[in-house]
């Protein structure tokens, strides 16, 4: 619907993904006018990333600061052989390309990245807690603009004894 993530980057054969970590990451914007540009950005990488697949995106009303448009979220499923916290600047670095002020916490935003889940090249999800980042992303079993793409992309997912199917119909009753 709005558009496709171009890689600049040779092809990744699937016997090679084994070498390569999972990052499911969140994205988000609030200028509605452009919001096309999430869809349709690309990037150039030096064989260190490639985003495989791309949710829908989907429209939200803001969380956390509500005084502000509406929110466009969706998921990346990137594979890269950079270690967690070099994605994290990779991913800051996009936003930084983006026009991305940190003005007002959980505030309007013309692009943010978050990584949401990561695995190991073995298929191990990898936890972190630091003072520069948080894997899995701290409140996104919380967030349905956050499970909602994250489920297209990740069907099976269990998390805490809950499938992700079962965590979404949770958070609609509440």
């Amino acid at each position: 619907m709005f558009g496709y993530v171009t890689v600049c980057e040779p092809e990744l054969k699937v016997k090679d993904l084994k070498k390569y970590r999972a990052y499911y990451c969140g994205l988000c914007r609030t200028l509605k006018e452009d919001y096309g540009f999430m869809g349709q950005m690309t990037l150039t990488y030096d064989m260190t990333f490639a985003v495989i697949l791309l949710s829908s995106l989907y429209e939200t009303s803001p969380w956390g600061y509500t005084e502000q448009d509406i929110f466009v979220n969706g998921m990346w499923l990137c594979e890269s052989s950079l270690a967690p916290h070099q994605m994290l600047s990779l991913l800051q670095s996009l936003e930084q390309g983006a026009g991305r002020e940190r003005l007002i916490h959980w505030g309007p935003r013309t692009l943010d990245l978050d990584i949401v889940l990561a695995f190991d090249e073995d298929g191990t999800m990898i936890s972190i807690c630091d003072e520069s980042l948080t894997v899995p992303h701290p409140y996104f079993w919380d967030r349905t603009f956050v499970l909602e793409p994250l489920q297209e992309l990740l069907p099976t997912f269990t998390y805490k004894g809950m499938t992700i199917g079962e965590r979404l119909t949770q958070l609609s009753l509440s």
